[in-house]
Protein backbone atom coordinates (compact mmCIF):
# COMPACT_ATOMS: atom_id res chain seq x y z
CA UNK A 1 0.00 0.00 0.00
CA UNK A 2 1.33 3.57 -0.56
CA UNK A 3 -0.23 5.70 1.69
CA UNK A 4 -1.85 5.16 5.34
CA UNK A 5 -4.96 6.58 5.23
CA UNK A 6 -7.32 7.58 7.66
CA UNK A 7 -10.94 6.17 7.85
CA UNK A 8 -11.86 10.45 8.19
CA UNK A 9 -9.17 10.66 4.97
CA UNK A 10 -11.18 8.35 2.97
CA UNK A 11 -14.53 9.63 4.25
CA UNK A 12 -13.85 12.83 3.08
CA UNK A 13 -12.37 11.27 -0.35
CA UNK A 14 -15.52 9.33 -1.04
CA UNK A 15 -17.83 13.25 -0.66
CA UNK A 16 -14.88 14.30 -3.32
CA UNK A 17 -14.17 17.26 -0.18
CA UNK A 18 -10.10 15.79 -0.96
CA UNK A 19 -8.08 19.14 -0.85
CA UNK A 20 -4.29 18.90 -1.79
CA UNK A 21 -3.35 20.05 2.23
CA UNK A 22 -4.86 16.74 3.34
CA UNK A 23 -3.36 14.87 0.18
CA UNK A 24 0.19 16.42 0.75
CA UNK A 25 -0.26 15.43 4.79
CA UNK A 26 -0.99 11.94 4.22
CA UNK A 27 2.17 11.57 2.05
CA UNK A 28 4.29 13.33 4.83
CA UNK A 29 3.06 11.03 7.73
CA UNK A 30 2.57 7.58 5.70
CA UNK A 31 6.03 8.45 3.31
CA UNK A 32 8.49 10.33 6.22
CA UNK A 33 11.63 8.93 4.60
CA UNK A 34 10.98 10.24 0.82
CA UNK A 35 9.27 13.42 2.73
CA UNK A 36 12.18 14.27 4.36
CA UNK A 37 14.55 14.08 0.77
CA UNK A 38 12.11 16.02 -0.93
CA UNK A 39 12.29 18.65 2.17
CA UNK A 40 15.70 18.52 2.35
CA UNK A 41 16.34 19.18 -1.81
CA UNK A 42 13.85 21.91 -1.91
CA UNK A 43 15.76 24.17 1.24
CA UNK A 44 19.29 23.24 -1.24
CA UNK A 45 16.91 24.47 -4.25
CA UNK A 46 15.67 27.60 -2.11
CA UNK A 47 19.22 28.32 -0.39
CA UNK A 48 20.91 28.10 -3.39
CA UNK A 49 20.88 29.68 -7.25
CA UNK A 50 20.85 26.73 -9.11
CA UNK A 51 17.92 25.54 -11.52
CA UNK A 52 18.04 22.39 -9.89
CA UNK A 53 19.44 19.91 -7.05
CA UNK A 54 19.43 16.27 -7.02
CA UNK A 55 19.90 13.54 -4.76
CA UNK A 56 22.55 11.58 -5.19
CA UNK A 57 22.70 9.47 -1.81
CA UNK A 58 21.34 5.54 -2.24
CA UNK A 59 17.89 4.86 0.38
CA UNK A 60 19.24 3.20 4.00
CA UNK A 61 17.49 0.24 2.98
CA UNK A 62 14.77 -1.16 1.07
CA UNK A 63 11.71 0.44 3.26
CA UNK A 64 13.36 4.01 2.18
CA UNK A 65 13.88 2.65 -1.44
CA UNK A 66 10.36 1.93 -1.70
CA UNK A 67 8.94 4.97 -0.37
CA UNK A 68 10.68 7.06 -2.94
CA UNK A 69 9.20 4.93 -5.45
CA UNK A 70 5.83 4.67 -4.36
CA UNK A 71 5.66 8.67 -3.67
CA UNK A 72 7.48 8.95 -7.23
CA UNK A 73 5.47 6.56 -9.04
CA UNK A 74 2.30 8.08 -8.63
CA UNK A 75 1.23 11.42 -10.55
CA UNK A 76 -1.11 12.28 -7.97
CA UNK A 77 1.27 12.32 -5.09
CA UNK A 78 3.92 13.84 -7.18
CA UNK A 79 1.54 16.69 -8.98
CA UNK A 80 0.55 17.75 -5.30
CA UNK A 81 3.57 17.75 -3.71
CA UNK A 82 4.83 20.23 -6.98
CA UNK A 83 1.66 21.90 -6.26
CA UNK A 84 2.49 22.20 -2.71
CA UNK A 85 6.26 23.20 -3.07
CA UNK A 86 5.79 25.30 -6.33
CA UNK A 87 8.60 23.21 -8.08
CA UNK A 88 8.95 20.84 -10.91
CA UNK A 89 10.10 16.86 -9.69
CA UNK A 90 11.91 13.89 -11.89
CA UNK A 91 13.22 10.69 -11.33
CA UNK A 92 16.07 8.97 -12.67
CA UNK A 93 16.56 5.85 -10.67
CA UNK A 94 16.15 4.38 -7.31
CA UNK A 95 16.93 7.15 -5.39
CA UNK A 96 17.88 10.20 -7.57
CA UNK A 97 15.45 12.28 -7.63
CA UNK A 98 15.62 15.96 -8.79
CA UNK A 99 13.92 19.24 -7.52
CA UNK A 100 13.60 22.21 -10.53
CA UNK A 101 12.54 25.50 -10.04
CA UNK A 102 9.54 26.36 -12.17
CA UNK A 103 11.03 28.22 -14.90
CA UNK A 104 14.47 26.04 -15.17
CA UNK A 105 12.89 24.30 -18.29
CA UNK A 106 15.95 23.43 -19.90
CA UNK A 107 17.81 21.87 -16.93
CA UNK A 108 14.40 19.83 -16.82
CA UNK A 109 13.77 18.80 -20.33
CA UNK A 110 17.72 17.97 -19.89
CA UNK A 111 17.57 15.70 -17.04
CA UNK A 112 14.89 13.80 -18.36
CA UNK A 113 16.34 12.57 -21.65
CA UNK A 114 17.44 9.32 -22.31
CA UNK A 115 20.60 10.27 -22.55
CA UNK A 116 20.59 11.89 -19.09
CA UNK A 117 19.26 8.68 -17.96
CA UNK A 118 22.02 6.20 -19.59
CA UNK A 119 24.65 8.31 -18.26
CA UNK A 120 23.36 8.22 -14.89
CA UNK A 121 23.57 4.40 -15.12
CA UNK A 122 26.04 2.33 -13.11
CA UNK A 123 26.62 -1.58 -12.49
CA UNK A 124 25.27 -0.94 -8.83
CA UNK A 125 22.17 0.77 -9.68
CA UNK A 126 21.08 -2.09 -12.16
CA UNK A 127 18.92 -3.58 -9.10
CA UNK A 128 18.23 -1.11 -7.08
Amino acid sequence: MSLTVSPELLDRAQRDELDDAAFVECIRTSLPYAWQVVEGLIGELRAGGTDFTANEVPPPDEAARGQLLRMLASDAMRGALERHYGVRLAFQNCHKLAVFRPEADEAYREFVTPRAQILNQRPELVDC
